[in-house]
């Protein structure tokens, strides 16, 4: 009896400097410090611009997460060394094919994403890494062209990466659509590193996106969850090229340390709490 009252109290113990940590940093990242981690020394010309997509109906979609530096064709190029299809448009012959797909469990490599919004234009470009047979589970990202001319005299493409869970039915406007597992973290990263793998990236960095979010929800009512930065990709220039090497940039030391204590309290909290994408 003695253990087991030993071990509770240990327990509850953990939990409460557990909860004690996540507040502390929840107290710092959305009262204290969220100007100070507003950085934008890399991509100056993002810095006050929006960093949330939304549907055709205004509401708040998806966050932005990753960007790509370089032209139309650098993007295609880069894209396709790294595995990711081009997504076919919506059109009925494809609706009805990726119903078939999730239906039959047959592949459909190019199927179709639903539309989303920046600044009122949908996107220009999106892409596809399937996981499975068939088109209900899969990586995407939509990409738009925003900057014509960045830090780098080349153009600056943003989008938003996430990860399709499963199928079910629009909420607005009862079309098929997905819906994506919370942590769009992890897309980001993978992204960005199937580029770096296919040596298609000269550098990489960081700019501040939405800031740190714990309990966002995206148009079809999504939960997800990010540290808010966006990780930018500066594309090879040419689809013959390949880069030697890759710069990774350095974050500010204090957007450094914020990315440490999300990763060692608050993502390992909220992965415990939140469903993820299925095995």
């Amino acid at each position: 009896m003695q253990i087991r009252a030993h071990h509770i109290k240990w327990g509850a113990l953990a939990i409460t400097v557990t909860g004690a940590l996540v507040g502390l940093y929840f107290l710092l990242a959305y009262i204290v410090l969220p100007l100070t981690w507003r950085h934008y020394e890399h991509q100056k010309s993002l810095a006050g611009v929006t960093m949330i997509t939304r549907t055709a109906n205004g509401i708040p979609g998806d966050p932005i997460n990753v960007g790509l530096v370089g032209s139309r064709d650098d993007v295609l190029c880069a894209m396709n060394a790294a595995a990711w299809d081009p997504a076919d448009p919506i059109t009925l012959r494809s609706s009805i094919e990726i119903v078939g797909s999730v239906l039959l469990d047959r592949p459909y490599r190019d199927a179709p994403v639903s539309h989303l919004y920046y600044n009122g234009k949908r996107q220009d470009l999106a892409f596809e890494k399937p996981v499975g047979t068939s088109a209900d589970r899969r990586h995407h990202v939509r990409l738009w062209r925003v900057l014509e001319r960045g830090q780098e005299g080349r153009a600056v493409w943003l989008g938003a990466a996430t990860f399709d869970r499963g199928v079910g039915l629009s909420r607005d406007d009862g079309r098929v659509t997905h819906h994506i597992a919370p942590d769009i973290d992890a897309d980001r990263d993978l992204l960005t590193a199937d580029l770096k793998t296919a040596k298609v990236v000269e550098t990489i960095y960081e700019v501040t996106g939405i800031g740190p979010t714990v309990d966002g929800h995206n148009g079809e009512g999504d939960a997800y969850y990010t540290d808010g930065d966006i990780k930018i990709s500066v594309l090879v220039e040419g689809c013959n090229r390949r880069a030697a090497a890759v710069a990774v940039l350095d974050n500010p030391p204090l957007v450094a340390m914020k990315n440490l204590a999300w990763d060692a309290i608050a993502k390992a909290v909220l992965s415990a709490a939140l469903p993820g994408p299925k095995k």
